[in-house]
Order: structure tokens, then sequence, then C-alpha cells
């Protein structure tokens, strides 16, 4: 059993999917979210989207860091990253604009007081209004804020997106082929639209990061911060306190950071590039897979199977070997917990969060409008027929088959 199995979180939800299993898939199985007719508006020219996420078990990094710090800030990092879990999945069918929000906050009141709140909500409009400058308009309509202490042990934040959209500007994923490349956008870095280097950590894995890089005093200072019912040997297991500095050599230009700032990068968003591309270039995306939970491995949920009813299902393969280098936040993960790559790349984005399928003759197409915002891009990997449904993953001379 894998540590994040030990830790009672599963990186691919098999037991969520069996759950819902036998729910509507909507009218594009494949598409990143689920799209259904248009029952808000009645027109059969359109769909609509509601869509559900959160920043998860990031809000508990951010508690620990506020009480070691101080520094109340970190929090708007939170209400970003629950935006964006979000936003960035409504990306993936070709959604950018006429969306609203509507936050849940849950928290203990005993820990986390009205300042917090007031940080989260605050952070949330200032994310509205830069994104509004960039032609992507979400309109913020409140939520619901409990008080439920008996439940969670510091605060959960998540948030609901909906949107009308119309049906023929959807991605559903349907024309991913054989043939077909796959240009990968970096996590990590610095865009143009951000105020300081971003890890490229998202909101997935934040459980493993947690517990493999931090140590043991928290678990000493902090019984709140962790489920005391785990077994010892898998909580906070690592060497760090936040506060330690990190050297990001591998930036543009070099710079000192702590392991708190790196784990607590907000979630980036690719709404602006995508704006971009979606006005201008829909037709020549095929698809979009966004890397959240499941890492990289997030694909094979999504690619479609190809039969005209006369012969068996053709099924596609997917071959990533070209990812960027993994940026030094997976690294420092990964040394503290052992981890080998096979999990590491099925857990975390790894640096690559963003995925667009297309023809080989339009990549650079996509590659420029990412470097336009200051966000690393290029050709991960490729598409080709095969006898089943498989990904292959290529890094440091080791080949990885899922």
């Amino acid at each position: 059993m894998s540590l994040y199995a030990k830790r009672g979180v599963s990186a691919q939800k098999e037991e969520v999917h069996a759950a819902v299993k036998n729910l509507d898939q909507g009218l594009f199985p494949n598409a990143f979210c689920k799209v259904y007719p248009d029952f808000l508006g009645g027109d059969d020219s359109f769909v609509n989207i509601m869509h559900a996420d959160g920043a998860g078990t990031k809000s508990i990094l951010a508690y620990l860091y506020w009480k070691e710090t101080g520094d109340i800030s970190i929090w708007k990092g939170i209400a970003q990253d629950a935006i964006v879990m979000n936003l960035d999945d409504l990306l993936c069918v070709g959604i950018y604009d006429t969306i609203v929000f509507n936050s849940t906050i849950d928290r203990n009141k005993n820990l986390i007081p009205g300042a917090v709140l007031e940080q989260i909500i605050t952070g949330s409009q200032e994310l509205f209004d830069t994104l509004k400058t960039f032609g992507v308009h979400i309109h913020y309509l409140g939520g619901e804020t409990a008080d439920v202490g008996d439940v969670v042990r510091s605060v959960a934040v998540n948030g609901t997106m909906t949107c009308r959209w119309p049906k023929d500007k959807i991605i559903s994923n349907d024309k991913i082929k054989a043939g077909d490349v796959i240009v990968g956008f970096a996590s990590y870095g610095q865009a143009t639209y951000e105020s300081e280097y971003n890890s490229g950590i998202g909101s997935n894995g934040l459980t493993s990061a947690r517990h493999d890089v931090l140590s043991k005093f928290y678990a000493d200072n902090f019984k709140e911060s962790y489920n005391t019912g785990l077994d010892e040997a898998v909580v906070y297991i690592g060497k760090h306190r936040l506060t330690d500095t990190v050297d990001i050599t591998s930036h543009d230009s070099p710079l000192t950071t702590t392991i708190g700032k790196l784990i607590l990068s907000p979630t980036r968003t690719f709404a602006p590039v995508m704006q971009a591309l979606l006005t201008n270039h829909f037709d020549k995306i095929h698809g979009v897979i966004h890397c959240s939970g499941g890492g990289q491995t997030k694909c094979m949920k999504y690619l479609p199977e190809v039969s005209d009813g006369s012969e068996p299902s053709r099924h596609l393969r997917v071959i990533k070997d070209n990812l960027f280098d993994a940026p030094e936040i997976f690294n420092i993960i990964q040394q503290n917990s052992g981890s080998n790559n096979r999990e590491m790349y099925e857990v975390f984005n790894m640096g690559c969060r963003l995925e667009i399928y297309c023809d080989a003759a339009d990549a650079d197409t996509m590659i420029t409008a990412a470097k336009t915002f200051g966000i690393d891009a290029q050709i991960i990997g490729r598409v080709e027929a095969g006898d089943k449904k498989e990904l292959v993953i290529k890094v440091k001379g080791e080949e990885i088959v899922y």
C-alpha cells in the first residue's frame, strides 16, 4: 500500500467513481466536465455546466503557515486554489466566460476567526477582478459559510461554478485521435499575471506533500492539523519546517524562498491563455486535460474509443516522453518520502498541469500563446492507435506503463 493510501486518500478515487457510476454521464461522456442540456434556458443550441471543487487539504497548510508566521495573507492563495480548481476544469470543455461562482466555507470557529474569512472572500474578488482584465468574467454570487467545528478540524474552502454555453463551442475530447501531439503547459515559473514565482504544486496531492515534507514538529504542536487515528509512521515524516529556506536555481533569476511559499503557491490558472486560444483557434483544439487528481494519468479517463459498429472499438495509446523536468517542489517531496516515479506521476502534476491535444501543425500556435503570457510550453508527447487503452510515461531513462 502506498503512503498516499495509508493516509486515507486515493489518487484515482476508485470508490467515488464506483458510487457515481450509474449517474447520467451527460451529453458528452468523454468531456472533462459533465455537460447537460440547457435545463435553465430551454434552448437546444445551449448547454448547462455546474461544477464543484475546492482547495482540499491545502487549507491545513495555510493554517499551519499562518499560525507559525502570522502572515494572514496566505489565505488569499487558498481562495485562488478553490476557484482555479473549478475554473481550469471548465476551460477543458471550452468555457472561459459568463460564469457564476458560489463559495462554500466550512470552519471550526474556535480556530478560524472572521479575519481569515475576510482574507478568503477578499482574495476571491481580487482574482475575479484580475481575470476580468483578460476577458474572463466570473460573477461572485456569495455563498454559504458554516460553523461546523464538529465536522472540520480547521477550515474547508470550496466552490461551485455554473454556466450556460453554446453547444457548438464545447470541447468534448471526442476529436482526440491517433497522430495527435500533446502540448503541455508548465505549472511552475512566473506567468505575466502572477506576482511571484509559482512552484507548480497546484491543489492535488497536498496530503502527501504535507506529511512527506514537514517534520514531527507539526504533529507535536498542531494535533488539529491531522487525523490522529493515522499510523504515526505516516504522519509528518519529513525533515522540514515551513520557514526553511530553499534556493531555486532553475528559475530565470535564481531566487531564495521557503518551503512554506513553495508548498502554498496558489494554483496557477491558465484562463488568460485559454481565453485567447478558444476565441481565436477553437477548431484547432481536439481535447484538453487538466492534470489535477491523478496527475499525469488523468488523461486516461477521457480518451475516446472509436468504433463504427462493424468492428471492435479501437483504443488510443498515449506516450509522454518529453515532459518538463520536475520543478524543485516535487524533488523535495520525493527526496523526503522515497516515493518512486510511478507514484509521483500518478499523484502530482510534476510540473505540467494542462494538456492540449491537436494536430502537429498547430502545436506552435498553442506554444506561442502560452509563452506570450510567460508560461513555458512544449510538445510533451503524442497519441497512437493501440489494442488497449494505455499510458506510457518515459522519464530519466525509466518507462512507466499505466
